[in-house]
């Protein structure tokens, strides 16, 4: 069947770039993009935009029905370390849209649900290393708690409701073409703005802390292709394991300094550093490869290079 996609939180660093490719995909006027606010020119000129708080189940439902949607991405969150920083608006805003999306799915509104959770669903007494698909959860953050409680509902929904929804718990991702949006791994986008134009950056995490992470191509790629992927392939309905690479700030700094010498990284850990310290160093997301066949396309060097290079163009284009 053909699909009308609508995108709740296209504005965000994930929305953007998904928005894009989805129309590449399905054609502009079959997938809408959607933001609590007006997009970039980019993102409202290449096809429909709705002004929806994703909150608002009456309003989403309202563009559902005008435009015939058969999914809803819901994207719109509040990410980790602002969600610390307000953390009743984090949980209102990343539990009440999840509920709202999930309802309009159980009505038969929309046959089909993509919800991203995270690595912030995990915890300080969560192994480290080779993080496995089950294992204890205990978040430390009030993105990480509402993160494991959308997994828990979103499950609850398939197996009481028969909702198809589906969900990847997201590394942190990196991408050239949107500024940071407020996570703990943001670090890793930043530093390369800083890199080209001031050939230097003071990271918030320490030199060592090594994290998951994954290019913005590789986790576009990803989302869509867990939602093509037959029903009876998605095993797991709280939300798979996602992997790519993983690296400490300085090792992405030595990567850095292959394409730019002169680049200097200093280090002045902040409230992010303790977030850092709860979360897994590297995950085993080998049930999403098994499943629905995931692979990876970017290591860190390849990523580096073709962020820094973007950049650059961009820069001299400007």
């Amino acid at each position: 069947m053909s699909e009308t996609i609508l995108i709740l939180g296209a504005s965000g660093q994930i929305g953007g770039e998904l928005t894009e490719k989805l129309r590449n995909i399905y054609g502009s006027n079959h997938v809408i993009a959607s933001d609590i606010r007006n997009g970039n020119d980019a993102l409202m000129n290449s096809g429909p935009f709705e002004i929806i708080d994703a909150t608002d189940k009456d309003g989403i439902l309202a563009v559902v029905k005008k435009y015939k949607v058969t999914q809803i991405y819901l994207l719109a969150a509040m990410l980790s370390a602002t969600g610390e920083q307000f953390p009743q608006k984090a949980w209102d805003l990343n539990m009440s849209s999840l509920l709202a999306v999930l309802d309009i799915a159980k009505e038969k509104h929309v046959h089909q649900v993509y919800w991203p959770s995270s690595i912030a669903a995990f915890g300080p007494t969560t192994p480290k290393n080779n993080t496995p698909q089950k294992t204890i959860m205990e978040p430390s953050t009030v993105y990480g708690i509402s993160k494991i409680s959308g997994e828990f509902w979103c499950n609850y929904y398939h197996e009481k409701f028969g909702v198809d929804v589906r969900s990847l718990r997201y590394p942190g991702i990196i991408t050239w073409k949107s500024k940071p949006g407020g996570g703990t791994t943001d670090y890793a986008v930043d530093i390369f703005f800083k890199a080209i134009k001031e050939g230097a950056y003071e990271c918030f995490l320490g030199e060592n802390t090594r994290l998951p992470m994954m290019y913005m191509e590789d986790a576009v790629n990803a989302t869509i292709k867990l939602m093509q992927a037959d029903a009876k392939d998605i095993k797991v309905r709280t939300s798979y394991n996602l992997s790519a690479i993983d690296f400490t700030p300085k090792e992405l700094a030595t990567q850095i300094q292959q394409f730019l010498p002169n680049f200097k990284i200093t280090y002045k850990p902040d409230f992010r550093q303790q977030i850092a310290d709860s979360w897994p160093q590297t995950i085993d997301d080998s049930e999403a490869r098994k499943d629905w066949n995931w692979s990876h396309k970017f290591d860190l060097s390849s990523m580096a290079n073709d962020i820094i290079k973007n950049l650059q163009a961009q820069k001299i284009n400007s």
